[in-house]
């Protein structure tokens, strides 16, 4: 209690210096308590919790003045909701910084997020739905010399929980990147409709390395493990009107760590993506390549924690919950993917178009693994060794996902407006270490329609529909349907009621999934409140993924800003 009265105190007391224009300067900020209550249930596995509330709560306080700004974030976890780690439990503020940008330079002294290009050699982010965060403590410097290039410096240690990190041997990441506008740069290629960007970066993290030996045979040797290893990234974005492309390509050095079994194979990673769009059509094409990318601060970390890269999905990340019930996880340690996405708007007043016109829009992506080859006298990624060997352009036996999604929208009256969405999926548990479980191929409809009863009242149906032969574990078992219903009023309130229901189980009970929600919006502040069942299963944002226990009980969301 002690604790969430200095949360409040902090609160009130930023509103109070906003009011006051403290120092010729604003404060700002906002905050989100989620609270959950959640009672044992044997049918859907939904573990005992002893205590009646479990709660996460953050609240950020900014202060801004002309050139200088700085803050702090006050994070509790008095105990973390089900699904984080528990290492998590606490309170404090692990997250405060002070900036100063004037002219072409800003500095950053604290925690910071950064990203270098698409994040293949160096991304710093949180995402809260995940419990990740890999916040950097140190120094950030941003330079602009010229109209045209960008320099950015990084030098600091990664956040792990509440761990003091300057006082643990976690590595210490050192990063530098460049971007350069041609067409800012060179006078002559300002006017002209064609652009590229070029950049590039590296990125190191030393960290002491530790006394391991290795078995290979009948011999014992001791493993030399690198304390420096060194990622350097080089990319490009060029576009013309309606067309555009881009890649980066990242390389990384010997990283023998938990991930890839201590291997010492240099890693590399390749994105592609090109794109076109004219009036009513658009279609973009996007391939990678990645081949042993594990890179964290701490070689013996497994999990989400201490990445300082990140490897996106390529797959379409979906707001349906049966359309994401079998999402798909970055493999770092080697993966081939595409995804290809076409939009094509049919006009007004055709027989498909109607009298508001249709959006439809096809989706395709296909995830393999790379292919791999023993290295001669040795087992495949046999620890103390290379691991293997691979040809580039070839693409391994194993499919680890392959989707198809067909989307339409369309305005079927003034008040009325549908989307139909069909998927086929074929998901391989054994990206989430689940060999023992068949492959999943799913057929998943979904039915979604908005009816606007008024200027101020408006009516949701939805209906999601998966068939599939094959179960996953003890939360996916056979056919599922869900039915949902939603009212609004004035934009301020709204009403759910929804059921997912697996009635397809053939192995056991046929459990309703039930869930009741009400939520309140004036303003900046936001009260929502759910009571129901939630299954146990995964959940992924940009192809990082953490598993979902069951629940039964309510769950309670708060947040504002100022």
């Amino acid at each position: 209690m002690k604790r969430i009265a200095i949360l409040i105190a902090a609160v009130c007391f930023g509103v109070s210096l906003n009011a006051q224009g403290i120092l010729g300067g604003s404060v700002s900020g906002n905050f989100q308590i989620d609270m959950q209550m959640s009672k044992e249930d044997s049918v859907i596995g939904a573990q005992k919790v002893n205590e009646k509330f479990l709660s996460n709560a953050f609240a950020n306080i900014n202060y801004n003045a002309g050139d200088f700004s700085a803050g702090f974030r006050f994070e509790s976890y008095l105990n973390p909701i089900l699904g984080f780690d528990n290492q998590y439990k606490g309170a404090g503020i692990p997250y405060r910084w002070a900036s100063y940008k004037k002219d072409y330079l800003e500095v950053t002294v604290g925690n910071y997020y950064e990203k270098f290009g698409n994040g293949l050699v160096f991304r710093s982010y949180g995402e809260r739905n995940l419990g990740l965060d890999n916040a950097m403590d140190g120094l950030r410097m941003v330079a602009k010399p010229v109209s045209g290039l960008t320099i950015k410096g990084v030098v600091g240690k990664q956040r792990y929980y509440w761990e003091d990190i300057w006082k643990t041997d976690n590595g210490l990441i050192r990063g530098v990147d460049a971007e350069f506008s041609l067409n800012e740069l060179i006078p002559a290629m300002r006017e002209i409709p064609t652009r590229l960007n070029i950049g590039g970066s590296f990125v190191s993290v030393y960290e002491k390395a530790e006394t391991r030996f290795v078995t290979i045979g009948e011999d014992l040797y001791k493993m030399k493990i690198p304390e420096n290893i060194g990622a350097g990234a080089f990319r490009f974005d060029l576009s013309h009107k309606g067309f555009g492309l881009s890649a980066e390509y990242a390389r990384k050095g010997q990283d023998p760590n938990a991930v890839n079994n201590y291997i010492y194979r240099e890693g590399e990673a390749l994105l592609l993506k090109a794109n076109y769009s004219i009036k009513g059509f658009a279609v973009s094409l996007e391939a990678k390549r990645i081949d042993n990318m594990s890179f964290k601060s701490k070689r013996s970390e497994t999990g989400n924690m201490l990445n300082v890269n990140y490897l996106p999905a390529i797959t379409r990340q979906h707001s349906y919950s049966l359309m994401a019930m079998y999402p798909y996880a970055t493999q770092v340690n080697g993966e081939m993917g595409i995804q290809a996405d076409v939009m094509y708007k049919i006009k007004k007043g055709t027989w498909l178009g109607g009298k508001y016109g249709t959006d439809v829009k096809l989706n395709y992506s296909r995830v393999n693994s790379i292919h791999q080859e023993a290295i001669e006298g040795y087992e495949l990624n046999q620890r103390g060794t290379e691991g293997y060997t691979s040809d580039f352009f070839k693409v391994g036996d194993e499919l680890y996902f392959e989707e198809i999604n067909l989307e339409v929208n369309k305005k079927m009256t003034k008040d009325l407006k549908m989307n139909f969405m069909y998927s086929y999926q074929t998901f391989d548990p054994i990206a989430f270490g689940h060999p023992e479980c068949d492959k999943i191929f799913a057929n998943i409809f979904v039915v979604d329609g908005t009816y606007k009863i008024n200027r101020k009242n408006s009516v949701r149906g939805e209906i999601q529909w998966l068939l599939t032969e094959q179960n996953y574990g003890e939360w996916a078992k056979g056919d599922w349907l869900q039915l949902t219903a939603e009212y609004n009023f004035a934009g301020q309130w709204f009403c759910a009621l929804s059921d997912q229901w697996n009635y397809g189980n053939a192995e056991g009970e046929k459990v309703h999934y039930y869930n009741v929600s009400l939520g309140s919006t004036y303003k900046t502040t936001r009260i929502a409140l759910s009571y129901g069942k939630q299954r146990s299963g995964i959940l992924c944002i940009g192809g990082v993924c953490r598993e979902v226990p069951a629940s039964n009980g309510l769950f309670v969301t708060i947040s504002s800003s100022f």
